[in-house]
């Protein structure tokens, strides 16, 4: 059975740019940055992403192209069948069981862009938004029907194929993301309090720089581009050999990172033209549906045309994130059981459709019907989220370090990365110093402090 490939480069990076590029990006980025120094976190992340992310994102690229095989697939033949094979499945499993619950908040989105089409923010009290949400959480039906929409739409992607279905969304959803960031950019920027929104994000503040901040930085790095999820290692299985994987990384982490940063320019002067204080906004779901609409009612006009307009393109960039995430996760699982099972495409897609729909489900009610099911205090969606977080992701990430770095032939990775030697590869040594003495440590430091480790200490 032959097997499908992008149709271009441009295709190729702005799927794979879709991949990394997430809700963590517009919901927590900023909000780290803001708190942790401005530029000066800015510059660390940086520096983290050059340590640690460029080298797994490279070793992920080389592995998907070098098989041209699904995620479990491709490190069964890397590993020659060896027990490092498991680092694979482990991937595929992760990606599978982060789409479960991280569906359920692409599918909030597509509701407060309804709400924000339909003007139903106008008249809410500030106080009143908390409430608002929660009701909307913990209603049986109406997050399910949205989850099914958004899980509908994610199906009919990945059913059309790698050109016809991931490759042209991604050309579509990647400049429309873009095109909408741009445009509220200018419309905060417009705002009176601009410029203290700007020094809040921008200006660097080393005084506020400790180990927790490295910390945080090395932890956004990490989680902003998609690593250790299946989904760079599948994407790459499309690549063609021309494609070069380095400059390829660099182009998805540069798209990543201006859309983190270009999210703070948008919700920052927005916040400080209203005189609220960003300590006081949350982070993640509070600050996207509680606080936000609030912040953009304020800034823009309560009721007006423009705070419609503005709400209903924020919800609507926010969905066109989550939504390329998600068809990246879901293709992780599809390609997988596509081909170790020999099933269609069209088969393969709509069985893991169908647990998504179900595991989704569960999530999306454990806020209302199901809340009473805990474990150790958490409810079934934050259980996923934790879960994936905590164990999953860095697990498969020091894996995929320590398989890339020692066990792989670094003869065939030379290979790979210079196209045949077709390409100058100055960095490779730094490249492999990094993967084997670096970001082991320092996924094991984000391992550590996701688990609560260094918060005990203090």
């Amino acid at each position: 059975m032959d097997r499908e490939k992008f149709s271009s480069k441009i295709g190729a990076i702005l799927a794979a740019a879709g991949s990394a590029v997430g809700l963590g990006n517009i919901w927590r980025f900023p909000i780290q940055t803001g708190e942790n120094g401005g530029a000066a976190f800015i510059i660390i992340y940086i520096v983290c992403i050059l340590v640690l992310g460029l080298p797994l994102m490279i070793s992920e690229f080389m592995i998907g192209r070098h098989t041209h095989a699904n995620t479990a697939g491709a490190y069964r033949i890397m590993s020659h069948d060896t027990p490092w094979k498991w680092v694979g499945w482990l991937g595929v499993f992760t990606g599978w069981f982060i789409l479960c619950y991280y569906n359920v908040v692409g599918a909030w989105t597509l509701h407060y862009a309804f709400l924000s089409i339909t003007n139903a923010f106008h008249g809410v009290e500030a106080r009143a938004y908390g409430n608002l949400f929660n009701s909307f959480v913990e209603n049986p039906w109406i997050p399910t029907l949205w989850l099914f929409v958004f899980i509908g739409i994610i199906h009919y992607v990945i059913t059309r194929g790698v050109q016809s279905g991931i490759e042209k969304s991604s050309k579509i959803l990647m400049p429309a993301l873009f095109l909408i960031t741009v445009g509220l950019v200018i419309c905060s920027l417009s705002l009176p309090g601009a410029s203290g929104g700007l020094e809040f994000l921008l200006m660097p503040d080393w005084s506020k720089v400790n180990s927790g901040v490295v910390l945080k930085a090395l932890g956004q790095a990490f989680f902003s581009l998609s690593l250790a999820m299946g989904c760079l290692c599948t994407y790459a299985s499309y690549f063609d050999k021309q494609t070069p994987l380095a400059k390829s990384a660099v182009n998805v982490a540069c798209i990543d990172t201006t859309i983190a940063i270009m999210s703070g320019f948008i919700i920052f002067p927005s916040i400080f033209n209203i005189g609220m204080n960003p300590s006081d906004i949350g982070v993640g779901a509070s600050l996207t549906f509680i606080s936000l609409p609030n912040v953009f009612q304020q800034a823009f006009g309560a009721g007006s045309l423009l705070a419609a307009i503005v709400s209903a393109l924020f919800y609507f960039l926010l969905f066109f994130a989550a939504l390329t995430s998600s068809i990246s996760l879901h293709e992780v699982a599809t390609a997988y059981v596509s081909e170790e099972f020999k099933k269609t495409r069209k088969q393969s897609a709509t069985l893991v459709t169908l647990t998504i729909l179900v595991l989704g489900t569960l999530c999306s009610l454990s806020f209302g019907p199901l809340s009473g099911i805990t474990l150790f205090d958490r409810n079934i969606f934050t259980i996923f989220d934790d879960f994936s977080a905590m164990v999953l992701l860095p697990l498969g990430g020091l894996l995929i370090s320590i398989f890339a770095g020692w066990v792989l032939d670094q003869k065939l990775y030379h290979q790979e990365v210079s196209n045949g030697g077709t390409l100058k590869t100055p960095y490779f040594k730094l490249l492999v110093f990094s993967l084997r003495y670096i970001t082991p440590v320092a996924i094991g430091l984000v391992f550590l402090d996701q688990m609560g480790v260094f918060s005990l200490l203090q």
